[in-house]
């Protein structure tokens, strides 16, 4: 009985490489219908009546709910398991893209944007699902690789949702589409083997009474900052809520089954609250002001990239759409150089963050100072490539410095401070912009200046706190 038990407790390589590559086309589908409808909201915002300043306040509606929303969704995926909030997430963004396609007026069109603002946080829910099925040295070939077919999806959306803006009804057809692409979704993850998923790996007690009727060998793990997995086999519960045991009990010993709706969602409230109370109170400020300072200073570097272009080289909007595409393309596949590169610093995630920040920030100054457009095509060449793999980076030492046990919760704080920094580029791109149409890339030199200096002091806290626990283990 125990080993028959046992035998349905490791997931099969070949079932976790399934469970990823439906990750990976999730994450494709996701951002393919997302980037049919963006480039075409502030039209048809303004074509319901709005005028400049209501459009501007309705398009920040969707990024103030996202910064609100981001680290609490991440935390209930964390609580509530990768299933429930994936489908969730999902369904509800079908939603909200569902009514985006009814919208003929701007109270409507507001209304529509709620529930993507507040639950469309599937592709950080796709992060940490990613991030609980492999090793941690697996972990930023993983997720490069998923970055980078979600970007393919960004590069495409907007070819086919111009095709479709040119009929009549267009917006609508979109937004429908977009609709039915997350619903598609949806089907796809809940046809996923979630029995073969691994346990979440907070819940260490559960493991170890799991392995109770089972031989010592098959659970020789490797344990560092919170993951433990050995080189074959991840170990695996039948279910995947984290405050569950295997039974079907919590860890209370009474079934959730037993407990009254307001019970159990008072249960789950408590547990977000507390998940994000110890990210709070954690030691993580100096990585997420990182974020915060390169992702302003990224946003900065876009951010009046077309009108710059016309002042400064007098270059035709069509000759930079395709610089821009260039750019994006190269981001995408720069997703699979990831992996390698990782490699090749020895999974050494503190080293190549500094070098890809001051990689960053020399690329924003070049481009800053460029007297010429190919100067710009170079720079945008290494610009696309050092930004992917210094967000891969971030993402990636936050777990390891918060553990996998909270991924969830990690990975939206992350997007939180993102969300802020989206709201930040585009008020000091226009400040900087009344002095020259360089001003919003040079202040983003700044900034990155900042986040090297932020850098030198504080990675080598991090490798000596890193040499302690090894030397513990």
């Amino acid at each position: 009985m125990n080993s028959q038990r046992c035998s349905t407790l490791f997931l099969k390589p070949r079932g976790r490489t399934r469970i990823i590559q439906c990750i990976y086309v999730v994450g494709f589908m996701d951002l393919f219908g997302v980037s049919m409808i963006i480039p075409l909201l502030s039209h048809h915002v303004k074509a319901l009546g709005a005028s400049p300043t209501v459009a501007g306040i309705v398009g920040s509606t969707y990024g103030i709910l996202q910064l609100f929303s981001s680290t609490v969704v991440g935390s209930w995926s964390d609580v509530v398991g990768r299933r429930y909030s994936l489908l969730t997430c999902l369904l509800l963004s079908a939603l909200g893209y569902g009514l985006l396609g009814m919208s003929t007026s701007i109270a409507l069109f507001v209304l529509a944007r709620i529930p993507v603002g507040l639950f469309k946080h599937s592709l950080s829910i796709c992060r940490a699902l990613l991030s609980d099925l492999v090793s941690e040295s697996e972990r930023p070939l993983v997720i490069g690789h998923f970055n980078a077919a979600s970007s393919v999806g960004f590069i495409l959306g907007p070819v086919v949702g111009g095709y479709l803006t040119e009929h009549e009804g267009g917006f609508y057809t979109s937004s429908f589409t977009c609709a039915a692409i997350f619903l598609i979704n949806a089907g796809l993850v809940s046809m996923l083997p979630w029995s073969e998923t691994p346990a979440n790996r907070n819940d260490l007690n559960s493991s170890n009474h799991l392995s109770k009727g089972c031989p010592e060998n098959h659970f020789s793990k490797s344990i560092h900052n919170g993951s433990h997995a050995n080189n074959h086999h991840l170990v695996l519960r039948a279910n995947t809520e984290p405050d569950c045991r295997a039974d079907g009990k919590l860890r209370g010993g009474f079934r959730w089954t037993d407990m009254s709706l307001s019970q159990l969602v008072w249960r789950q409230l408590s547990s977000v609250g507390s998940k994000i109370h110890m990210v709070a109170l954690s030691d993580m400020w100096d990585l997420f002001l990182v974020r915060l300072l390169m992702a302003v200073a990224i946003m900065l570097y876009y951010s009046n990239f077309s009108l710059a272009m016309e002042e400064r080289f007098s270059l035709k909007p069509k000759v930079t759409g395709y610089l821009i595409s260039y750019s994006s393309t190269l981001g995408a596949l720069a997703g699979f150089l990831v992996g390698p590169v990782t490699q090749l610093y020895g999974n050494n995630m503190s080293a190549l963050l500094f070098h890809s920040t001051v990689l960053t920030g020399s690329l924003i100054f070049l481009y800053a100072t460029a007297p010429s457009v190919w100067q710009v095509l170079l720079t945008s060449t290494f610009f696309a490539v050092s930004t992917t793999i210094g967000r891969t980076c971030i993402t990636d030492l936050e777990l390891q410095r918060g553990g996998v046990q909270a991924s969830g919760t990690l990975i939206g704080a992350g997007q939180s401070v993102t969300a802020v920094g989206r709201v930040l580029a585009p008020l000091l791109s226009g400040l900087t912009q009344e002095f020259s149409p360089c001003g919003p890339p040079s202040l983003g030199v700044v900034l990155a200046l900042a986040a090297v200096g932020l850098l030198l002091i504080r990675i080598p806290r991090w490798d000596g706190r890193g040499m302690k626990k090894a030397a513990k283990l």
